[in-house]
């Protein structure tokens, strides 16, 4: 990356996604690096001092240097906590991603699930115009039978002049526009439905599989049921999510007829999704290694390996996924026993 001068730290560029931090302070602390803690999430600002880190909340930060959330630097200071919701770090000369600043989305699914946005509400359309005539097709075969059915294609004529009626708009352009727009927001969803909901149902599969094998001893085997029990209103909690949304684009005429309300709906339920999405993504990096490993080779995976998982697995549900009273209890038995080591970062 290049050299950002000393004078200022470069997190958004000058045409609007470009900032400065102006303050003195700033100047003086050398190469730094803005992320969220590993104990707690805090947005801090990590500096090198000789071979360890300092980390130093950016709330703690602008109440030691006078830093008002309405000043420049104090907006640029939420604005960098913010976009860490949707980036692992930031550092001088980075721009913030677009989440932050259009709402749209700095990522971008792939083309399969462009495809299958489309096609769900072509089918839900077609099957307002002619109830039933299209129950064998599937989001992801509509598209390719659109192209080379004329019978279809006269269907999906009536039904783009019928909505166009519906909504006063000028003509089939305009349907068009308001299609794709509505499938381009729908097309983030069904990715994270992959990248997400599918993967823990996956992960799950993996834990419930492991409890079939009776072996490890009675702690261990305890330590899964808790870990599967914690699994179970994880996935149950994410797949309500993605009902909800199903549910409130499932009609396709009324999503199209209030596209602005169903943007919002759809990013903030994208951004919450994708931020969950992040956090969930080493554990099931970590299932999915293991799986492989075992695939290519069936006795490599030893039980000590995969009880390690299972406590790595609980310790990342725990704290998400336990109910209040439950995880209080089990920090107050930690508490008594010591608590946990120490990283080798301060955190000021």
């Amino acid at each position: 990356m290049d050299h950002v001068p000393d004078q200022a730290l470069a997190i958004v560029e000058p045409d609007g996604q470009l900032c400065h931090l102006y303050h003195p302070m700033f100047a003086r602390m050398g190469e730094v690096v803005f992320r969220r803690a590993e104990s707690d999430a805090t947005p801090v600002m990590v500096v090198s001092l000789g071979d360890r880190q300092a980390a130093l909340p950016l709330r703690s930060l602008q109440r030691e240097f006078q830093i008002g959330d309405d000043t420049p630097d104090g907006r640029m200071l939420g604005l960098i906590a913010e976009s860490l919701d949707y980036v692992a770090q930031l550092r001088p000369g980075d721009p913030l991603p677009a989440e932050v600043l259009t709402g749209e989305a700095s990522w971008h699914p792939e083309e399969m699930f462009r495809v299958r946005a489309r096609g769900r509400l072509w089918l839900q359309l077609l099957d307002w115009i002619a109830p039933g005539q299209v129950d064998e097709a599937s989001p992801d075969t509509i598209g390719a039978r659109l192209e080379h059915d004329p019978a279809l294609q006269a269907l999906t004529q009536r039904a783009v002049d019928r909505v166009a009626n519906e909504l006063g708009l000028s003509g089939s352009a305009a349907v068009m526009e308001l299609i794709n727009g509505l499938a381009h927001e729908l097309s983030f969803i069904d990715a994270l439905r992959f990248t997400l909901l599918q993967r823990m149902q996956v992960m799950q599969a993996q834990l419930q599989g492991l409890a079939h094998l009776q072996r490890g001893g009675v702690a261990r085997l305890e330590a899964l049921n808790q870990t599967l029990r914690l699994c179970e209103t994880a996935v149950n909690q994410t797949t309500a999510r993605f009902d909800e949304i199903d549910a409130q684009t499932g009609e396709a005429l009324a999503a199209l007829r209030n596209q602005d309300s169903q943007r919002a709906f759809i990013r903030s339920n994208r951004d919450t999704l994708y931020r969950s999405q992040r956090l969930w993504e080493p554990i099931l990096a970590a299932w999915e290694a293991y799986a492989a490993e075992v695939a290519q080779r069936p006795k490599s995976g030893s039980d000590d390996q995969v009880w390690r998982l299972v406590a790595q697995t609980y310790q990342f549900l725990a704290p998400r996924y336990m109910s209040f009273t439950e995880w209080q209890s089990v920090f107050t038995a930690r508490s008594a026993r010591g608590g946990a080591k120490l990283a080798n970062t301060m955190t000021w």
